[in-house]
């Protein structure tokens, strides 16, 4: 089923799934000829995202401990995300693949952005697309209950300066996924980059600023390289 568009908003919105995977070192073990039909089905998979969707993968071998590989499906269809999990899962090489963290949220208009909105910016559309920039930050974000309390124009007032900040990194990229009831955390916030330093110097320049005060959870957080689905495959797998 396809999600309508909110009120007020003539495009329809895109659900946003992020999946972390953890390849099973049993899969490494196979014989070889065996590990190559299955990566190359799982590979086919990948390779055909569901009609309407759009499917972005990223590999985690030596950045993160426990998982290494990273899909991203935008979708306006929750089902068809669902129905494309499950081809995936059903392959071969599904069944040694453990999913670590799972992150379900829908795009939508910011209702802070007022007179920082322009022209493409990020949170002015219910759609997300991809820039297929080299590197993305992911993370789970969690506010402080307190910060709802705070009236919508001390909010606003206080996020403009962190778009301020934001703006003084054209380059990186946000997508800001919103998770009230669907998931466990409130939002996710991917960041697309040409670089991790200087997304690191953007999440330092953000440390002291007001809105900063009011986090409660932004862990755990994800570095990944954007590759094709055939390399993160064998990077996985252990292939140079």
């Amino acid at each position: 089923m396809t999600e309508p568009a909110a009120e007020g908003d003539s495009e329809p919105r895109d659900f946003v799934k992020y999946t972390l995977l953890h390849l099973s070192p049993e899969w490494r073990r196979r014989a070889t000829h065996l590990r190559h039909r299955g990566s190359a089905q799982l590979e086919r998979v990948l390779e055909s995202p569901p009609a309407g969707a759009i499917v972005r993968t990223f590999s985690l071998v030596g950045t993160k401990a426990d998982v290494e590989m990273l899909l991203w499906i935008i979708s306006p269809d929750l089902d068809r995300i669902q129905q494309w999990h499950a081809r995936l899962f059903g392959t071969e090489m599904g069944g040694y693949l453990e999913t670590r963290y799972s992150y379900l949220g829908m795009a939508r208009r910011s209702e802070y952005l007022g007179e920082h909105a322009h022209a493409g910016q990020e949170g002015g559309s219910s759609q997300r697309r991809p820039a297929d920039l080299p590197y993305l930050f992911l993370y789970p974000f969690i506010k402080r209950r307190d910060w709802y309390g705070l009236p919508f124009e001390e909010r606003r007032r206080i996020m403009g300066e962190h778009f301020r900040i934001g703006h003084k990194y054209p380059s990186v990229l946000i997508h800001t996924a919103y998770s009230f009831g669907l998931d466990d955390m409130e939002f996710i916030l991917s960041f697309e980059a040409e670089s991790p330093g200087e997304f690191l110097d953007l999440v330092s320049d953000l440390r002291p600023t007001e809105a900063s005060r009011y986090t409660q959870l932004e862990t755990p957080i994800f570095t990944a390289l954007r590759v094709r689905p055939k390399r993160m495959i064998e990077l996985a797998e252990g292939i140079p």
